[in-house]
């Protein structure tokens, strides 16, 4: 990428919105691409969702097998970008970060997602 196209990237990753994530499947080792969205607190890029105590999310099970992913950025600017997942899941931190979320999606409560939802952060591996 040219510097633009870095600063351009740089700034579509400011802000939360929908992306698409393509996974490694953990059984078939076969790309699993599916859309999601990403939010940005502080400078540090997370990817969660909807709490649901039973159900298991096969992109979250994929991460865990292999932290390596392609965090797709479809909007302001298309880009496709090597990623790393750390998959969260020390309560307190979990709290914290959902705290952040809820003020973005309002009808949850921090408790719950604390309890059922998913969360990941993303390490973007070649933006600086």
């Amino acid at each position: 990428m040219g510097t633009t196209d870095d600063d351009r990237v740089r700034s579509a990753l400011r802000h939360g919105h929908t992306i698409d994530i393509t996974t490694t499947g953990r059984r078939t080792g076969l790309p699993r691409r599916i859309e999601i969205v990403f939010h940005n607190f502080g400078g540090r890029i997370w990817i969660t969702g909807t709490p649901n105590a039973e159900r298991e999310r096969a992109w979250l099970l994929n991460l865990e097998a292999d932290p390596r992913f392609t965090f797709h950025l479809k909007r302001p600017v298309a880009a496709d970008l090597p990623a790393t997942a750390r998959v969260v899941t020390d309560e307190a931190e979990r709290r914290t970060v959902f705290a952040d979320v809820v003020k973005v999606w309002r009808n949850q409560d921090v408790e719950t997602m604390t309890r059922y939802s998913p969360l990941i952060e993303v390490t973007i591996d070649d933006v600086a």
